[in-house]
C-alpha cells in the first residue's frame, strides 16, 4: 500500500511542474497548425463575415411544448390512434350488394280484400279444418298418412314432368320419369316410395307458376284465394295451367273428385298440425307474415 502511495504521490508532481500550453508565452505551435493559421486575422474571422446557416426544411420548427407531457404516453396515444384508424379498414366486412340489402316484396295493391279472404280462411282453419285434421290424425296412423300422401304425389306426376321440361331441367324430368315407374309398379301404386328410399332419386318440385317465374314472368300482386289460400296473379294463371295436366281433371267425375279433393286436404293438414300456429303466435301482423312467406318461398323455388 505505501509504494502505491508513493507512485501516485510522484505522478501528481510531475504533472504539476509540466508547462501550461495555453498559458506559457514560450510554447510553439505544432508545425501542422503554424501551417494552416498564418495570422490572427485568419485565425479568427471578423464579425458580420460569417454567412449564417440556412434552416433545414426537413426540421420542423416546434409550435409548442409542454414539460409536463410525457413522452412515453404520449408515443403510447399516437400508437392506439394509428390502430384505431387502422381497424376499421381491416376489420369491418365488405359491403353486401345491393341485390341481398335489397328485400324483394310482392305488391298487394288490394290488402283489404285479402285480408277479409284471410281472416276466413283463419276461421275456417280453427273451426272447421283443425278439429277434422286431429281427428284423423288420431284414426289413422302416420305412414298411413304418408302413404296417402305418396299416393297424390305419384298421381299427379305428369304436373311435374312436363313443367321440368318446359324449365329445361331434362335430368330432373328423367327422375320424374323413373320415380313414376318405379313407385306405380314396386311402391304399390304410389302409396310407397320406393325410388327414393331405395334408389335416393328425390322428387322434383316443378309447377307452372314455377315455370313462368323461370321464363321471367313476375308475381303481378298478392291475392288470397278463399279455401286455397295465399297466391299471386303469376301463380293463379300456373294453377290454372297445372289443372290441364293434372290426371285428376280427366279421370275423376264431379261426385268423386268432390269427395277425393277434401280427403287430401285433411291429409296435408294432418302432416301438418302446429306449423300454420307457430307462424301466427310468432308474427306481430299474421298476414303480413304469411304474404312474406309465401312470396320468399316461391321466389326460392324459382331460383332452384
Amino acid at each position: 500500500m505505501k509504494l502505491v502511495g508513493w507512485v501516485y504521490l510522484l505522478s501528481a508532481l510531475y504533472l504539476i511542474s509540466l508547462p501550461d500550453p495555453c498559458i506559457a508565452g514560450n510554447s510553439t505551435l505544432s508545425p501542422s497548425l503554424e501551417g494552416s493559421i498564418s495570422s490572427p486575422d485568419e485565425a479568427i474571422p471578423a464579425p458580420g463575415t460569417i454567412e449564417p446557416l440556412e434552416p433545414s426544411n426537413a426540421v420542423e420548427p416546434l409550435t409548442s411544448f409542454d414539460p409536463t407531457d410525457d413522452p412515453t404516453e404520449a408515443s403510447t396515444s399516437f400508437e392506439q390512434d394509428d390502430g384505431a384508424a387502422e381497424a376499421p379498414a381491416e376489420n369491418s366486412p365488405p359491403e353486401p350488394s345491393s341485390s341481398e340489402t335489397s328485400a324483394e316484396t310482392i305488391a298487394d295493391p288490394i290488402e283489404p280484400v285479402n285480408r277479409a279472404f284471410f281472416h276466413f280462411n283463419d276461421k275456417l282453419y280453427f273451426w272447421v279444418l283443425k278439429p277434422v285434421a286431429t281427428g284423423y290424425e288420431t284414426i289413422i296412423p302416420e305412414d298411413g298418412r304418408v302413404g296417402v300422401r305418396n299416393f297424390f304425389s305419384n298421381f299427379t306426376t305428369p304436373i311435374r314432368l312436363v313443367n321440368c321440361l318446359l324449365q329445361a331441367k331434362f335430368k330432373g324430368a328423367g327422375n320424374e320419369t323413373l320415380r313414376f315407374f318405379i313407385n306405380t309398379t314396386y311402391g304399390l301404386a304410389g302409396f310407397l316410395d320406393t325410388a327414393k328410399k331405395e334408389f335416393k332419386i328425390e322428387k322434383q318440385e316443378a309447377d307452372f307458376g314455377q315455370t313462368l317465374g323461370v321464363w321471367g314472368m313476375g308475381p303481378a300482386f298478392y291475392i288470397v284465394w278463399p279455401i286455397l289460400g295465399p297466391s299471386s296473379l303469376r301463380d293463379t294463371v300456373g294453377y290454372v295451367g297445372d289443372l290441364f295436366l293434372d290426371p285428376r281433371t280427366y279421370i275423376f267425375t264431379r261426385p268423386i273428385f268432390y269427395l277425393v279433393r277434401p280427403i287430401e286436404l285433411v291429409n296435408v293438414a294432418s302432416l301438418t298440425l302446429g306449423e300454420y300456429e307457430g307462424l301466427k303466435k310468432a308474427a306481430l301482423d299474421p298476414y303480413i307474415a304469411l304474404r312474406e312467406a309465401y312470396s320468399q318461398y316461391r321466389q326460392n323455388k324459382i331460383k332452384r
